[in-house]
Protein backbone atom coordinates (compact mmCIF):
# COMPACT_ATOMS: atom_id res chain seq x y z
CA UNK A 1 0.00 0.00 0.00
CA UNK A 2 2.82 2.50 0.88
CA UNK A 3 4.33 1.91 -2.78
CA UNK A 4 0.81 2.77 -4.14
CA UNK A 5 0.71 5.98 -1.98
CA UNK A 6 4.17 7.11 -3.16
CA UNK A 7 3.26 6.32 -6.73
CA UNK A 8 0.08 8.73 -6.99
CA UNK A 9 1.29 11.31 -4.45
CA UNK A 10 0.50 14.00 -6.99
CA UNK A 11 -2.78 12.60 -6.97
CA UNK A 12 -4.02 12.42 -2.67
CA UNK A 13 -1.48 14.84 -1.08
CA UNK A 14 -2.75 18.03 -1.91
CA UNK A 15 -4.33 20.66 -0.22
CA UNK A 16 -8.09 22.10 -0.49
CA UNK A 17 -6.88 25.50 -1.19
CA UNK A 18 -5.52 24.00 -4.39
CA UNK A 19 -7.79 21.97 -6.05
CA UNK A 20 -9.80 25.36 -7.15
CA UNK A 21 -11.16 24.69 -10.52
CA UNK A 22 -10.71 26.77 -13.39
CA UNK A 23 -12.76 30.35 -13.26
CA UNK A 24 -15.81 30.76 -14.99
CA UNK A 25 -14.98 33.20 -17.00
CA UNK A 26 -15.18 34.59 -20.78
CA UNK A 27 -11.72 35.49 -20.57
CA UNK A 28 -9.43 33.70 -22.90
CA UNK A 29 -7.04 31.44 -21.14
CA UNK A 30 -3.36 31.16 -22.79
CA UNK A 31 -1.39 28.23 -22.30
CA UNK A 32 1.96 28.25 -24.33
CA UNK A 33 0.41 30.19 -27.42
CA UNK A 34 -2.65 28.11 -27.37
CA UNK A 35 -5.84 30.23 -26.41
CA UNK A 36 -8.46 28.39 -24.68
CA UNK A 37 -12.22 28.76 -23.75
CA UNK A 38 -12.48 28.19 -20.12
CA UNK A 39 -16.51 27.16 -20.82
CA UNK A 40 -16.65 25.47 -23.93
CA UNK A 41 -13.03 24.11 -23.60
CA UNK A 42 -11.99 22.88 -20.63
CA UNK A 43 -11.52 19.60 -21.48
CA UNK A 44 -9.27 20.45 -24.10
CA UNK A 45 -7.64 23.08 -22.14
CA UNK A 46 -6.99 20.47 -19.17
CA UNK A 47 -5.69 18.16 -21.47
CA UNK A 48 -3.34 20.25 -23.23
CA UNK A 49 -1.97 21.19 -18.99
CA UNK A 50 -1.67 17.92 -18.58
CA UNK A 51 0.17 16.96 -21.33
CA UNK A 52 2.91 19.09 -20.45
CA UNK A 53 5.65 17.02 -18.84
CA UNK A 54 5.65 17.70 -15.30
CA UNK A 55 9.08 17.34 -12.66
CA UNK A 56 8.65 17.83 -9.30
CA UNK A 57 10.87 17.17 -5.97
CA UNK A 58 12.13 12.92 -6.19
CA UNK A 59 13.20 10.95 -3.23
CA UNK A 60 15.68 8.21 -3.07
CA UNK A 61 17.54 8.39 -6.00
CA UNK A 62 21.58 7.61 -6.08
CA UNK A 63 23.17 10.15 -4.17
CA UNK A 64 24.82 13.06 -6.04
CA UNK A 65 28.43 13.16 -6.92
CA UNK A 66 28.41 9.15 -5.00
CA UNK A 67 28.25 11.09 -1.77
CA UNK A 68 25.90 13.92 -1.92
CA UNK A 69 22.01 14.18 -1.31
CA UNK A 70 19.44 11.36 -2.32
CA UNK A 71 16.42 14.03 -2.34
CA UNK A 72 16.39 17.47 -3.90
CA UNK A 73 13.49 18.30 -1.48
CA UNK A 74 13.86 21.60 -0.46
CA UNK A 75 16.51 22.89 -2.76
CA UNK A 76 15.95 21.86 -6.22
CA UNK A 77 12.57 23.82 -7.45
CA UNK A 78 14.38 25.88 -10.07
CA UNK A 79 16.26 23.13 -11.27
CA UNK A 80 12.81 21.45 -11.73
CA UNK A 81 11.49 24.45 -13.44
CA UNK A 82 14.21 24.18 -15.75
CA UNK A 83 13.51 20.78 -16.63
CA UNK A 84 10.30 21.41 -17.43
CA UNK A 85 11.04 24.06 -19.43
CA UNK A 86 13.41 22.16 -21.34
CA UNK A 87 11.27 19.16 -21.78
CA UNK A 88 8.63 21.30 -23.61
CA UNK A 89 11.17 22.45 -25.91
CA UNK A 90 11.96 18.66 -26.67
CA UNK A 91 8.00 17.69 -26.91
CA UNK A 92 7.86 20.76 -29.36
CA UNK A 93 10.93 19.73 -31.30
CA UNK A 94 10.37 15.69 -31.49
CA UNK A 95 6.70 15.39 -31.06
CA UNK A 96 5.19 18.74 -31.96
CA UNK A 97 3.38 20.89 -29.59
CA UNK A 98 -0.15 19.48 -30.88
CA UNK A 99 0.66 16.53 -29.04
CA UNK A 100 -1.31 15.29 -26.67
CA UNK A 101 -0.64 12.76 -23.56
CA UNK A 102 -2.85 9.86 -22.76
CA UNK A 103 -2.99 8.57 -19.54
CA UNK A 104 -3.48 4.59 -20.97
CA UNK A 105 -0.90 4.32 -22.43
CA UNK A 106 0.60 3.60 -26.14
CA UNK A 107 2.62 6.85 -26.17
CA UNK A 108 5.18 7.10 -29.02
CA UNK A 109 8.82 5.72 -28.50
CA UNK A 110 10.28 9.24 -28.64
CA UNK A 111 8.47 10.35 -25.46
CA UNK A 112 9.76 7.53 -23.80
CA UNK A 113 13.31 9.12 -25.10
CA UNK A 114 12.58 12.45 -23.74
CA UNK A 115 11.42 11.07 -20.85
CA UNK A 116 14.41 9.03 -20.37
CA UNK A 117 16.85 12.14 -20.57
CA UNK A 118 14.85 13.44 -17.17
CA UNK A 119 15.19 10.49 -14.88
CA UNK A 120 16.63 11.04 -11.78
CA UNK A 121 20.16 9.04 -12.48
CA UNK A 122 23.80 10.31 -12.88
CA UNK A 123 23.94 9.32 -16.51
CA UNK A 124 20.68 10.81 -17.64
CA UNK A 125 21.68 14.02 -20.13
CA UNK A 126 19.25 16.19 -17.90
CA UNK A 127 18.82 14.64 -14.64
CA UNK A 128 19.29 16.60 -11.10
CA UNK A 129 22.85 14.96 -11.08
CA UNK A 130 23.81 16.47 -14.05
CA UNK A 131 22.45 19.56 -13.14
CA UNK A 132 23.73 20.18 -9.73
CA UNK A 133 27.10 19.08 -10.60
CA UNK A 134 27.23 21.33 -13.84
CA UNK A 135 25.79 24.22 -11.87
CA UNK A 136 28.93 23.87 -9.57
CA UNK A 137 31.25 25.32 -12.47
CA UNK A 138 28.52 28.41 -12.10
CA UNK A 139 29.19 28.74 -8.17
CA UNK A 140 26.68 26.65 -6.95
CA UNK A 141 27.14 23.99 -4.55
CA UNK A 142 24.95 20.85 -4.88
CA UNK A 143 22.08 21.21 -2.70
CA UNK A 144 21.86 25.45 -3.04
CA UNK A 145 18.98 27.15 -4.00
CA UNK A 146 19.26 28.84 -8.17
CA UNK A 147 17.97 31.49 -9.48
CA UNK A 148 16.18 31.79 -12.75
CA UNK A 149 19.53 32.87 -14.87
CA UNK A 150 22.12 30.37 -13.34
CA UNK A 151 19.57 27.30 -14.58
CA UNK A 152 19.52 28.68 -18.13
CA UNK A 153 23.61 28.71 -18.41
CA UNK A 154 23.13 24.65 -16.71
CA UNK A 155 21.05 23.67 -19.73
CA UNK A 156 22.93 25.56 -22.08
CA UNK A 157 25.70 23.41 -21.10
CA UNK A 158 24.34 20.26 -20.76
CA UNK A 159 22.57 20.75 -23.97
CA UNK A 160 26.21 20.60 -25.69
CA UNK A 161 25.81 16.88 -24.40
CA UNK A 162 22.94 16.25 -26.23
CA UNK A 163 23.84 14.47 -29.50
CA UNK A 164 20.20 13.11 -30.21
CA UNK A 165 18.49 16.28 -29.68
CA UNK A 166 20.82 18.12 -31.02
CA UNK A 167 19.42 21.18 -29.59
CA UNK A 168 20.78 25.18 -29.73
CA UNK A 169 19.96 26.81 -26.08
CA UNK A 170 20.93 30.83 -26.06
CA UNK A 171 20.93 32.99 -23.24
CA UNK A 172 20.46 36.33 -24.08
CA UNK A 173 22.94 39.12 -21.63
CA UNK A 174 21.80 42.26 -20.14
CA UNK A 175 18.41 42.19 -21.25
CA UNK A 176 19.38 41.92 -25.42
CA UNK A 177 18.43 39.20 -27.87
CA UNK A 178 21.08 39.35 -30.95
CA UNK A 179 19.51 38.18 -33.82
CA UNK A 180 23.04 37.85 -35.55
CA UNK A 181 24.76 35.70 -32.63
CA UNK A 182 21.78 33.11 -32.54
CA UNK A 183 21.45 32.57 -35.84
CA UNK A 184 25.61 32.10 -35.99
CA UNK A 185 24.56 29.26 -33.20
CA UNK A 186 21.93 27.50 -34.52
CA UNK A 187 23.68 27.21 -37.64
CA UNK A 188 26.66 26.67 -36.47
CA UNK A 189 26.49 22.75 -35.91
CA UNK A 190 25.00 21.44 -39.40
CA UNK A 191 28.27 20.51 -40.32
CA UNK A 192 29.62 18.92 -37.61
CA UNK A 193 26.15 16.59 -36.74
CA UNK A 194 26.52 13.16 -37.15
CA UNK A 195 24.79 10.06 -35.68
CA UNK A 196 26.47 9.41 -32.82
CA UNK A 197 25.11 6.41 -29.64
CA UNK A 198 21.71 7.87 -28.22
CA UNK A 199 21.71 10.10 -25.44
CA UNK A 200 20.57 9.31 -21.53
CA UNK A 201 20.77 5.72 -21.63
CA UNK A 202 18.27 4.89 -24.87
CA UNK A 203 19.29 2.17 -26.99
CA UNK A 204 18.60 2.40 -30.93
CA UNK A 205 15.53 0.12 -32.40
CA UNK A 206 16.83 -0.69 -35.05
CA UNK A 207 19.00 -4.04 -35.75
CA UNK A 208 23.17 -4.23 -37.41
CA UNK A 209 21.00 -5.55 -40.79
CA UNK A 210 19.33 -2.08 -41.27
CA UNK A 211 20.81 0.91 -42.97
CA UNK A 212 20.21 4.55 -41.66
CA UNK A 213 17.86 5.27 -44.29
CA UNK A 214 15.78 1.87 -43.58
CA UNK A 215 15.33 2.83 -40.15
CA UNK A 216 13.97 6.27 -41.06
CA UNK A 217 11.02 4.18 -42.63
CA UNK A 218 9.68 2.90 -38.68
CA UNK A 219 7.12 4.74 -37.18
CA UNK A 220 5.85 5.41 -33.57
CA UNK A 221 1.91 4.91 -34.49
CA UNK A 222 1.65 8.44 -34.99
CA UNK A 223 3.62 9.45 -37.42
CA UNK A 224 7.11 9.03 -39.70
CA UNK A 225 9.87 8.79 -36.89
CA UNK A 226 12.31 11.55 -37.79
CA UNK A 227 15.29 10.20 -38.68
CA UNK A 228 18.67 11.72 -36.92
CA UNK A 229 20.24 11.50 -40.40
CA UNK A 230 18.05 13.82 -42.06
CA UNK A 231 18.57 16.51 -39.08
CA UNK A 232 22.45 15.91 -39.27
CA UNK A 233 22.16 17.45 -42.73
CA UNK A 234 19.77 20.59 -41.36
CA UNK A 235 21.06 23.90 -42.14
CA UNK A 236 19.25 25.21 -38.83
CA UNK A 237 18.84 23.09 -34.89
CA UNK A 238 16.23 23.59 -32.95
CA UNK A 239 16.52 26.90 -30.63
CA UNK A 240 15.84 27.39 -27.30
CA UNK A 241 15.60 30.88 -26.36
CA UNK A 242 15.94 32.06 -22.83
CA UNK A 243 15.87 35.84 -21.96
CA UNK A 244 16.17 35.99 -17.92
CA UNK A 245 15.00 39.65 -17.03
CA UNK A 246 14.53 41.57 -13.92
CA UNK A 247 11.00 42.89 -14.04
CA UNK A 248 11.36 45.30 -11.38
CA UNK A 249 13.35 45.79 -7.73
CA UNK A 250 11.35 44.04 -5.15
CA UNK A 251 7.73 43.17 -6.94
CA UNK A 252 7.07 43.43 -10.63
CA UNK A 253 6.27 47.00 -12.11
CA UNK A 254 2.97 46.59 -13.53
CA UNK A 255 4.30 48.40 -16.96
CA UNK A 256 5.85 44.76 -17.49
CA UNK A 257 2.74 43.16 -17.23
CA UNK A 258 0.71 43.45 -20.59
CA UNK A 259 4.06 42.55 -22.51
CA UNK A 260 4.65 39.34 -20.16
CA UNK A 261 1.10 38.25 -21.15
CA UNK A 262 2.09 38.98 -24.95
CA UNK A 263 4.84 36.13 -24.22
CA UNK A 264 2.26 33.69 -23.59
CA UNK A 265 0.49 34.14 -26.68
CA UNK A 266 3.22 33.33 -28.87
CA UNK A 267 3.45 30.52 -30.98
CA UNK A 268 6.53 29.81 -29.89
CA UNK A 269 6.23 30.38 -26.32
CA UNK A 270 8.32 27.37 -24.03
CA UNK A 271 6.90 29.21 -21.12
CA UNK A 272 8.36 31.30 -18.00
CA UNK A 273 11.23 30.65 -14.82
CA UNK A 274 9.79 32.55 -11.86
CA UNK A 275 8.02 32.63 -8.85
CA UNK A 276 8.58 33.87 -5.26
CA UNK A 277 11.63 34.06 -3.37
CA UNK A 278 13.07 30.58 -2.86
CA UNK A 279 10.04 29.73 -4.23
CA UNK A 280 10.62 28.27 -8.05
CA UNK A 281 7.35 27.61 -10.19
CA UNK A 282 7.35 26.91 -14.27
CA UNK A 283 4.37 29.24 -15.50
CA UNK A 284 2.57 28.28 -18.78
CA UNK A 285 -0.12 30.81 -19.27
CA UNK A 286 -2.39 33.30 -17.79
CA UNK A 287 -6.18 34.07 -17.49
CA UNK A 288 -7.30 37.38 -16.86
CA UNK A 289 -4.71 38.80 -14.31
CA UNK A 290 -3.40 35.60 -13.05
CA UNK A 291 -0.97 33.43 -13.89
CA UNK A 292 -0.81 29.74 -14.38
CA UNK A 293 1.73 27.22 -13.60
CA UNK A 294 3.12 24.02 -12.77
CA UNK A 295 4.48 23.64 -9.27
CA UNK A 296 7.40 20.82 -8.49
CA UNK A 297 6.99 21.20 -4.66
CA UNK A 298 5.77 17.78 -4.58
CA UNK A 299 8.08 14.87 -3.31
CA UNK A 300 8.12 11.81 -5.09
CA UNK A 301 9.89 8.87 -5.13
CA UNK A 302 12.43 8.08 -7.92
CA UNK A 303 11.29 6.14 -11.23
CA UNK A 304 13.64 3.53 -12.10
CA UNK A 305 13.77 2.37 -15.50
CA UNK A 306 15.83 -0.10 -18.16
CA UNK A 307 18.10 1.71 -21.11
CA UNK A 308 15.80 1.57 -24.53
CA UNK A 309 12.44 0.81 -21.92
CA UNK A 310 9.13 2.57 -21.52
CA UNK A 311 9.10 4.71 -18.30
CA UNK A 312 6.09 4.67 -15.80
CA UNK A 313 5.36 8.43 -16.48
CA UNK A 314 1.89 8.76 -14.19
CA UNK A 315 3.85 10.62 -11.83
CA UNK A 316 5.43 12.83 -14.43
CA UNK A 317 2.08 14.41 -15.44
CA UNK A 318 -0.03 16.83 -12.77
CA UNK A 319 -3.52 15.79 -13.50
CA UNK A 320 -5.12 18.20 -11.37
CA UNK A 321 -6.39 21.51 -11.90
CA UNK A 322 -3.52 24.18 -12.93
CA UNK A 323 -2.62 26.45 -9.60
CA UNK A 324 -2.58 30.11 -10.46
CA UNK A 325 -1.29 33.40 -8.50
CA UNK A 326 -1.74 36.55 -9.04
CA UNK A 327 0.42 38.34 -11.56
CA UNK A 328 1.47 41.16 -9.11
CA UNK A 329 2.65 38.54 -7.09
CA UNK A 330 5.40 37.01 -9.17
CA UNK A 331 8.95 38.22 -8.52
CA UNK A 332 10.29 40.79 -10.65
CA UNK A 333 13.34 37.52 -11.32
CA UNK A 334 12.48 35.37 -14.59
CA UNK A 335 13.60 33.78 -17.61
CA UNK A 336 11.13 33.74 -20.74
CA UNK A 337 11.33 30.70 -22.91
CA UNK A 338 10.90 30.23 -26.35
CA UNK A 339 11.15 27.60 -28.87
CA UNK A 340 12.17 28.05 -32.68
CA UNK A 341 12.20 24.63 -34.70
CA UNK A 342 13.05 26.66 -37.94
CA UNK A 343 14.48 29.58 -38.89
CA UNK A 344 11.28 30.87 -40.54
CA UNK A 345 10.27 30.09 -37.23
CA UNK A 346 13.12 32.41 -35.23
CA UNK A 347 11.91 35.16 -38.14
CA UNK A 348 8.46 34.92 -37.22
CA UNK A 349 9.18 35.64 -33.62
CA UNK A 350 11.56 38.35 -33.87
CA UNK A 351 8.39 40.04 -36.48
CA UNK A 352 6.01 39.59 -33.14
CA UNK A 353 8.32 41.18 -30.42
CA UNK A 354 8.29 44.11 -32.31
CA UNK A 355 5.00 44.36 -33.02
CA UNK A 356 3.64 43.40 -29.76
CA UNK A 357 6.75 44.43 -27.18
CA UNK A 358 8.84 46.78 -29.02
CA UNK A 359 6.60 49.32 -31.13
CA UNK A 360 3.76 49.04 -28.37
CA UNK A 361 5.49 49.72 -25.02
CA UNK A 362 7.32 52.76 -23.98
CA UNK A 363 9.68 50.73 -21.31
CA UNK A 364 10.53 47.95 -23.24
CA UNK A 365 10.76 44.50 -21.68
CA UNK A 366 13.70 43.53 -23.52
CA UNK A 367 15.54 44.90 -26.65
CA UNK A 368 15.70 42.75 -30.00
CA UNK A 369 19.08 43.76 -32.18
CA UNK A 370 19.94 42.95 -35.68
CA UNK A 371 23.81 42.86 -35.41
CA UNK A 372 26.67 41.91 -32.33
CA UNK A 373 26.81 45.24 -30.03
CA UNK A 374 30.24 46.70 -31.11
CA UNK A 375 31.24 47.01 -27.60
CA UNK A 376 30.64 43.60 -26.57
CA UNK A 377 33.07 40.60 -26.76
CA UNK A 378 33.08 39.23 -29.73
CA UNK A 379 30.49 36.19 -29.81
CA UNK A 380 32.17 32.46 -29.61
CA UNK A 381 28.94 29.80 -30.25
CA UNK A 382 29.52 27.66 -27.21
CA UNK A 383 30.74 24.50 -27.75
CA UNK A 384 31.44 21.00 -25.27
CA UNK A 385 33.37 22.07 -22.45
CA UNK A 386 36.57 20.48 -21.64
CA UNK A 387 35.35 18.39 -17.44
CA UNK A 388 37.50 18.87 -14.89
CA UNK A 389 37.12 17.25 -11.96
CA UNK A 390 35.38 18.31 -8.56
CA UNK A 391 34.42 15.47 -6.84
CA UNK A 392 31.30 15.14 -8.82
CA UNK A 393 30.45 13.00 -11.94
CA UNK A 394 30.00 14.40 -15.45
CA UNK A 395 29.03 13.23 -18.68
CA UNK A 396 32.53 13.63 -20.83
CA UNK A 397 30.29 12.91 -23.83
CA UNK A 398 27.39 10.84 -24.56
CA UNK A 399 29.35 8.33 -26.20
CA UNK A 400 30.42 7.07 -22.79
CA UNK A 401 27.18 6.28 -22.23
CA UNK A 402 27.36 3.37 -24.29
CA UNK A 403 30.59 1.56 -23.69
CA UNK A 404 29.42 -1.18 -21.75
CA UNK A 405 26.38 -1.65 -24.33
CA UNK A 406 28.57 -4.57 -26.79
CA UNK A 407 25.02 -5.01 -28.56
CA UNK A 408 25.05 -1.36 -29.77
CA UNK A 409 26.22 -0.51 -33.18
CA UNK A 410 27.79 3.03 -33.68
CA UNK A 411 27.10 4.29 -37.23
CA UNK A 412 29.48 7.10 -38.51
CA UNK A 413 27.92 9.11 -40.84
Amino acid sequence: MEAVLAKYENQINVFSEFLEDLPDTDEPVWVLGECYNAKTGKTELLSDVHSRLWFTYRKKFSPIGGTGPSSDAGWGCMLRCGQMILAQALVCSQLGRAWRWRAEGGQPEKYHRILHCFLDRKDSCYSIHQMAQMGVGEGKSVGEWYGPNTVAQVLKKLALFDDWNSLAVYVSMDNTVVIEDIKKQCRQASSESRLRPRPCGWQEPFTSRETPEQACSHTDGHRATTCPHSQSHSDWRPLLLVIPLRMGINHINPVYIQALKECFKMPQSCGVLGGKPNLAYYFIGFVGEELIYLDPHTTQSAVEAEAGSGVDDQSYHCLRSPRRMKITNLDPSVALGFFCKSEDDFDSWCNLVQQEIQMKRNLRMFELVENHPPHWPPFVPPTKPEVQTTGAEFIESTDKLFESEEEFEILNV
